[in-house]
């Protein structure tokens, strides 16, 4: 019986780019939640009440603004430093934002740090994580992420030996 060959360099770019087709699936379903729940909880801290009928506009604003991003990070090249899924979720909070200041919805205190880090996200409404966007995402980020520095690493070990 003959033991299974190492995968290639091509197979783990494979599994890699199956692996990002899954993240960018999981969090194109997951947007919706997530402006929902970020929506109501700034809303409620910001004294306001949630108006159901601009959620719907929101949610696609959001999903555009963000997901052809993400396509763009994850089918980038993993030596392009093409950036990161969660910086373009963070960037995609603009809709949110119009939509509780035109509620009228109180800003929340931010540090000198995050006014600077963040200067578009006055409700601090971007994720640290792909589970503050959905707890299902926490398995397929660090998934996608291990598989993207393995390739990374692999690519750098294969040509100072090649």
């Amino acid at each position: 019986m003959e033991a299974n060959p190492e995968p290639t360099l091509a197979d783990d770019e494979a599994r890699l780019a199956a692996f990002a087709e899954q993240l960018f699936e999981q969090v194109d379903t997951s947007i919706g939640g997530w402006v929902r729940r970020s929506v109501f909880a700034a809303a409620g801290a910001g004294g306001v009440k949630v108006v159901e009928d601009d959620l719907a506009l929101v949610i696609d604003q959001t999903r555009g603004a963000a997901m052809p991003e993400i396509r763009r990070v994850l089918r980038a090249d993993v030596d392009t430093g093409a950036g990161s899924p969660l910086a373009a979720l963070r960037n995609a909070v603009g809709p949110m934002t119009d939509l509780l200041d035109r509620w009228g919805a109180a800003r929340p205190p931010r540090d000198e740090f995050l006014q600077r880090q963040f200067p578009g996200d006055p409700y601090q409404l971007g994720p640290a994580a792909f589970s503050d966007v959905d707890e299902a995402l926490h398995e397929p980020g660090l998934v996608w992420g291990a598989a993207r520095a393995h390739v990374h690493l692999r690519r750098r070990r294969e040509s100072d030996h090649g």
